[in-house]
């Protein structure tokens, strides 16, 4: 189905480490006759495609973490502070990553001292009243930009097969708004960003008191409705409960510039071929061929 005004936003960085670690456990890292690694850029690649095949979308961006540190490292020290350093195989992809993005003409965006995620959410609030969104990403805090003109694709397991989240689909899994996923989050912590919420929350009672009350806002007015050890609980880490509700919120008014007319989806065959000639990309060239198919079908 052709659709006139739809904008895929890539999830650069999840897709680039999934992409890599599919292989890398089998210690296949694809390195060329130039001694680089290209295995998380080749599954980059075939994993883009498919979900432009699969989206269909007029205009497609791809987003990125510009660094290790953000603003929210200033916010909470440890923030993120568990991840391990990046492999020495992965390194040199970063940057050939976005080389690969460029070569099909998509742009690649990104903010220093910002996330990836802060890129898709003030993309996705500038943009969403005029197109339709689509997110592809492997992180579910970006469940929580979901509405009327948002729809979200988390990566399962295989190229170009997604969990395909409406608003609609969230509520009826999670019995609450999506913009609601940011208080949950502030109650029970995130062990893979590295922050706590409140000792002693967890996910289960963190969505039963949203569903419950709504808010933190509102569930602060009622503590006095809970358990006594909810109710200690909540107020012995005060602090850390408003801390990790600013954490866990996408900053949708990040500084970004971007040309939505520039994101319109136009391959130069050409330059895409010679780039995955100069790479020495192995198993891409039969998506890309196809690529005028799916430029046509859009």
């Amino acid at each position: 189905m052709k659709r006139d005004n739809h904008l895929l936003i890539v999830d650069g960085m999840a897709l680039l480490f999934r992409a890599f670690y599919a292989t890398s456990v089998y210690g296949q890292f694809m390195i060329n006759s130039k001694g680089i690694p290209t295995n998380a850029v080749t599954g980059l690649l075939k994993h883009l495609i498919s979900a432009i095949d699969y989206v269909k979308p007029s205009h497609v961006v791809c987003c990125w973490d510009m660094g290790a540190k953000t603003y929210r490292n200033e916010l909470f020290t440890d923030y993120k502070a568990n991840r391990p350093e990046a492999p020495v195989e992965l390194i040199p992809q970063f940057e050939l990553a976005k080389e690969v993005v460029a070569a099909l003409d998509i742009p690649n965006l990104g903010i220093e001292g910002f996330e990836a995620d802060d890129c898709i959410g003030t993309l996705t609030k500038t943009y969403e009243h005029e197109m339709e969104i689509t997110i592809l990403t492997g992180d579910r805090d970006i469940l929580q930009l979901l509405n009327d003109h948002v729809n979200v694709l988390i990566f399962q397991k295989g190229i170009g097969n997604y969990k395909h989240y409406t608003k609609e689909l969230f509520i009826e899994e999670y019995a609450i708004d999506p913009q609601m996923l940011i208080d949950v989050k502030a109650l029970m912590g995130d062990s893979s960003d590295n922050y706590p919420g409140v000792k002693g929350i967890g996910e289960k009672t963190a969505y039963k008191l949203i569903v419950q009350y709504k808010t933190i806002d509102v569930l602060l007015d009622h503590l006095n409705e809970l358990t006594k050890g909810q109710k200690t609980k909540i107020e012995n880490d005060l602090e850390m409960l408003h801390l990790s509700r600013k954490l866990a919120a996408i900053n949708c008014q990040a500084p970004l510039e971007c040309i939505i007319e520039d994101a319109l989806f136009n391959v130069n065959e050409e330059r895409a071929f010679s780039m995955v000639k100069e790479l020495e990309l192995r198993g891409v060239h039969t998506l890309l061929k196809n690529i005028t198919v799916v430029k046509e079908a859009i």
